[in-house]
């Protein structure tokens, strides 16, 4: 079997690797590539030597992503396979949080990370991205070009998140350097990712023990289900995991589609389209987390005419899913896409999620509403990795403009 034109190498002739550059630069013609070669399930490889099976059927992906009884999300088995130098497996080995449980551990972790979340005052989340926006915005907007990446994006929502979970910005550092290493899951650095992370976290968890305050990582030492430090670093970790990386990832990817798309470049501005649409699209066309939601059968199960191996990752595409010509259709308002997965595992912080990228850019837009890219869209660079859909920078350039009012 030949390799497909224009898609990521074939490593074996029939498995394909989601690991390289290739497949980060046009992920989407490797997906209609892959739908015509293998249909539903195709065979991946997530590293070197490391099987799984990608599923980018939408109603496939709804059936599996809700029977966590045949789909368990416990990699326990396969992980004993995996050495520890594999560059993917600290992402997706087990811990004891709600993403790699099911049964009555997940509902006790996921309660927790949910009254977490839901302690969160949505309303004061508007004037603290505000609060956050125009100090960043103020460190470029006199220069005429930035990187929306590196000096706005990443650290808006680093310095939100932290203040969420009531973490200084020394530790923040730490744990920001670790979840970087971690998603990128093509070098040698993961293992260094996950013990930087931990560490930085349990002096966290500690802290709050002894200090605390009205935050999420407070609600979660203190909650009634009485989680242990190893416990309750699984799910900080969990919410690092959920926020920091994706959330970076859909705030950028929606300013390059409002930045490069006539439809939005103008309508956002003139009031046709609303920030909320390009998100909406975006969630469905390149959502900031593009492969994942991963499971474990326990033994070989048949779907359609596919059998699925016992204890090998079964990860959802939830980007081909999305774009599945079986559910194809209009993006604006529908928010039936699989960017926040569905079932048992689905994202507890949509809400908070999306009103927190929808203010950071309206306050970038309307700071700087002549912004445009400062390359041809084509030579912007994605960040290799076979989980997220992430550039490696931004870069804008605008007129120059005096500094924002700082409130």
């Amino acid at each position: 079997m030949t390799t497909p034109t224009g898609s990521s190498a074939a490593v074996d002739g029939s498995s394909i690797a989601l690991y390289t550059a290739e497949f980060a630069a046009d992920p989407h013609d490797t997906y209609r590539e892959m739908r015509r070669r293998f249909g539903s399930f195709v065979p991946v490889e997530l590293a070197p030597g490391v099987p799984a099976t990608l599923v980018i059927g939408y109603h496939e992906a709804v059936r599996i992503l809700n029977d966590p009884e045949h789909f368990p999300a416990d990699p326990r088995v396969w992980q004993e396979k995996i050495p520890d130098s594999c560059p993917v497996k600290p992402l997706m080995r087990w811990y004891p949080g709600p993403l790699r449980s099911a049964g009555v551990a997940h509902a006790r972790y996921r309660q927790v990370n949910v009254a977490a979340i839901d302690g969160v005052n949505l309303y004061s989340r508007h004037a603290a991205v505000e609060r956050m926006a125009i100090p960043l915005i103020n460190t470029f907007c006199g220069a005429g070009e930035a990187d929306l990446l590196s000096q706005y994006a990443f650290p808006l929502v680093f310095a939100g998140l932290n203040d969420m979970l009531g973490c200084p910005p020394e530790l923040g550092i730490r744990v920001a350097t670790g979840m970087a290493h971690l998603f990128n899951s093509v070098d040698d650095n993961a293992g260094l990712g996950m013990a930087m992370l931990s560490e930085a976290l349990l002096e966290l968890i500690a802290c709050k023990r002894t200090e605390p305050g009205d935050d999420m990582l407070t609600r979660m030492v203190q909650h009634p289900a009485d989680l242990d430090e190893e416990e309750i670093l699984a799910n900080i970790i969990t919410l690092y995991g959920a926020a920091l990386e994706p959330q970076q990832n859909l705030i950028v990817n929606t300013l390059l589609l409002i930045l490069t798309d006539d439809r939005f470049a103008a309508d956002v501005l003139g009031g046709s389209l609303s920030t909320r649409d390009a998100l909406d699209e975006v969630l469905f066309t390149d959502p900031p987390v593009a492969n994942l939601a991963t499971t474990y059968p326990r033994q070989p199960i048949l779907i359609g005419d596919t059998w699925l191996p016992a204890h090998q990752p079964v990860l959802i595409s939830l980007s081909a899913c999305n774009n599945d010509p079986a559910i194809s259709g209009d993006f604006l308002g529908n928010r039936s896409h699989l960017a926040w997965s569905t079932g048992p595992h689905a994202c507890p912080a949509t809400r908070l999620a999306s009103l927190i990228a929808e203010d950071a850019i309206d306050q970038l837009l309307d700071a700087l509403p002549e912004m445009r890219l400062a390359v041809p869209a084509e030579e912007l660079t994605w960040r290799p990795g076979p989980f997220h859909r992430a550039l490696a920078a931004l870069p804008v350039v605008f007129p120059k403009s005096p500094p924002l009012d700082v409130l």
